[in-house]
């Protein structure tokens, strides 16, 4: 049996991809970082009736709940404990995608944090390494992983990565989030890039920018917030994770099959 698909840069780190499975399975798979909660667990639950799932998160969030969901919904779920901003975790984790599934289809890079919320005097150094470590770094990582998978020039069969950014990075976060916003920039300017770089490849490469969104990532800010910024959103009201996921599921699919570079704002209108 030939080995599967190499991880790019190997001569950097230690991976050595496992033989995948000698029987490929009928459904397509997707790994979505960050998949145990808020946008993330809400796209699994999207996705579960179609694709089967690996699911990355920190741990600290309880998945058992949400992998019996995914289960029922007909998906094979693998659960993997990983900090993605670790470039060894990252790797070890496609590492057992290849052998729990052998094959690879769609990467959703949704893990994110919101690094601090304040004004720029709040901001350290060390907030600003963690919150790019997680943000970009992290992103990078994995699409590299994803893209050795799915690329036509390395023998795989083409796919789609989803990168999880925000309407921060437009409107630029004044006086709570410059640094998140300055992060889900960089996330803008890799989707546009990696769109041209990838594409003779067979990979396609989106974002969706969701806006405010009742999610615990407002957790982080003063109290109310999603309740004081509700009335300045033309539609009026905060957005769902749900209708989130759905704009993902619509970009990762054949129905958005011409669709590379594109960014699908779910804002209300903001």
């Amino acid at each position: 049996m030939t080995n599967g698909p190499l991880s790019v840069n190997d001569s950097r780190i230690d991976s050595v991809v496992p033989d995948p499975v000698s029987t490929q399975p009928a459904r397509p798979v997707m790994l979505i970082t960050g998949g145990s909660r808020g946008i993330g667990a809400a796209v699994a639950l999207a996705a579960c009736a179609t694709y089967d799932l690996a699911i990355s998160h920190t741990g600290r969030t309880p998945v058992d709940a949400l992998v019996d969901q995914l289960v029922a919904g007909g998906a094979g779920v693998l659960s993997l404990v990983a900090d993605v901003g670790d470039e060894h975790q990252v790797v070890d984790s496609f590492r057992q995608i290849d052998q729990r599934f052998g094959r690879f289809d769609v990467l959703v890079n949704n893990a994110g944090i919101a690094g601090g919320y304040g004004e720029l005097s709040t901001v350290t150094a060390e907030m600003l390494a963690r919150l790019f470590a997680i943000n970009v770094t992290g992103a990078f990582i994995c699409a590299r992983e994803a893209a050795a998978r799915m690329s036509t020039s390395h023998g795989g069969h083409g796919g789609s990565i989803v990168n999880i950014s925000s309407k921060a990075a437009v409107l630029g976060g004044s006086h709570e989030w410059v640094h998140y916003a300055a992060s889900k920039g960089a996330i803008d300017t890799m989707t546009t890039g990696l769109s041209k770089e990838l594409a003779p490849q067979g990979i396609r490469v989106n974002a969706v920018r969701p806006g405010l969104i009742t999610t615990d990532f407002h957790l982080h800010a003063t109290p109310g917030r999603v309740e004081r910024m509700a009335p300045l959103i033309p539609l009026m009201r905060a957005g769902t994770a749900d209708e989130v996921a759905s704009a993902v599921l619509w970009l990762a699919s054949s129905e958005a099959s011409y669709v590379t570079g594109a960014f699908v704002d779910v804002t209300g209108g903001r």
